[in-house]
């Protein structure tokens, strides 16, 4: 056979064949743009929230070249973007002079950084709207036909890579809250309980990006992760879990036991649904296993001190305790917001993390936005 007949190739695309998270995929689906479209400067990704219509940043390929870190606002505050949505088309705009004007934050922080053109994205999923892919350029008039051809391709495999990630996260939770029915039957926190916490723990987070230099990735995960932090609660007997009064020593051993059990669940899950590889899985167990340390040592399990307790975990156990001192329980009246600040301060540098604590007092206002669109039932 000759040897122009038969020869090897390298696949561009071969990055999806490999293990790596979903940043490593999309910094190298920016690499493989760029091979023909090298004025490609960077590829965001923004995610919907569809019960707050919140639109948050999540992603990006572009090094420290990033203008909209940290950045979430409502859809309807952004109505260029909510145009693409109700259309379900993409966007071209060759050139930013259009936005010069604009008073929108977004506007203004792309506008600074330089760039001159953008292509816009909407990500569907079925059917069901969850967020955009935005590719911008440094130059003007760039997006003809052909280049834009090349991304609406490159675009749905990017959609399809979050769409991937996305749905291992929600395998993760279905299968721990179908495991027990965690939500609603054993345990007597609520859905609603999840719902708020998991978005405190979001805007302590963002609070903190700055100082920690967190970006919007692991913001995200422990938004998605924060609602499983007691998983391990399924392994307590209902004789300990649901007494109604004060738990002797030998029963309060048993419940703080739930923090080790969390992660040999959440290992169990892992590789029972092949998701040893999710991103950020160790925030996850950090999360499951650390939430009861205090930063004067004398949680549990470890006994961890300061910053021997993982960041995430500190804000967890801030976001968890605030929304279980404002909430009603069998046991106890909801306390006021003011008197939950008022206990969480006290709080602050003996059991709970100073900085976590002050960034959640900042977000007061957000707080009862998130309060109102979260209400307690009669149950909880």
């Amino acid at each position: 056979m000759a040897e122009d007949q038969f020869y090897f190739r390298q696949d561009g695309l071969a990055f999806l064949n490999q293990r790596g998270s979903l940043k490593d995929k999309l910094v190298a689906a920016h690499l493989a743009v760029q091979k023909k479209s090298p004025f490609i400067a960077r590829i965001a990704l923004a995610l919907y929230d569809p019960e707050t219509r919140v639109l948050k940043t999540y992603m990006h390929s572009s090094g420290e070249d990033n203008p909209l870190e940290n950045y979430q606002t409502l859809i309807d505050n952004a109505p260029s973007l909510k145009a693409i949505l109700d259309r379900g088309q993409p966007r071209v705009v060759n050139s930013m002079v259009t936005y010069e004007d604009s008073q929108k934050t977004h506007h203004q922080r792309l506008g600074r950084q330089g760039y001159t053109a953008s292509y816009t994205m909407p990500m569907f999923n079925n059917g069901v709207f969850f967020g955009f892919i935005f590719f911008n350029s440094y130059d003007k008039g760039v997006f003809d036909e052909y280049v834009l051809e090349q991304l609406d391709l490159h675009g749905h495999i990017i959609a399809l890579m979050v769409i991937n990630e996305l749905s291992s996260v929600n395998t993760l939770t279905a299968a721990i809250k179908t495991t027990g029915n965690i939500t609603h039957h054993r345990d007597p926190e609520t859905g609603s309980h999840i719902d708020r916490m998991s978005r405190y723990s979001r805007l302590i987070a963002e609070s903190l990006a700055e100082k920690y230099k967190l970006d919007d990735n692991y913001i995200e995960h422990i938004f998605m992760f924060s609602p499983l932090h007691d998983i391990g609660k399924i392994a307590i007997p209902d004789n300990i879990l649901l007494k109604p009064g004060r738990l002797t020593e030998s029963e309060m051993g048993v419940m703080r036991s739930h923090a080790l059990k969390g992660k040999e669940i959440i290992d169990e899950i892992l590789k029972n649904f092949g998701l040893e590889n999710i991103d950020h899985a160790n925030v996850l167990r950090n999360i499951a296993v650390c939430h009861h340390e205090t930063v004067n040592g004398s949680g549990y399990p470890a006994g961890m001190k300061g910053d021997q307790i993982p960041l995430e975990a500190r804000i967890v156990a801030v976001a968890d305790i605030f929304d279980a001192l404002t909430s009603r329980r069998p046991y106890k009246e909801a306390w006021s917001n003011e008197e939950a600040f008022t206990a969480l301060e006290r709080m602050a540098g003996e059991e709970l993390d100073k900085d976590c604590v002050n960034a959640l007092l900042e977000q007061s206002e957000s707080i009862l936005i998130i309060q109102a669109q979260f209400k307690e039932n009669i149950i909880g």
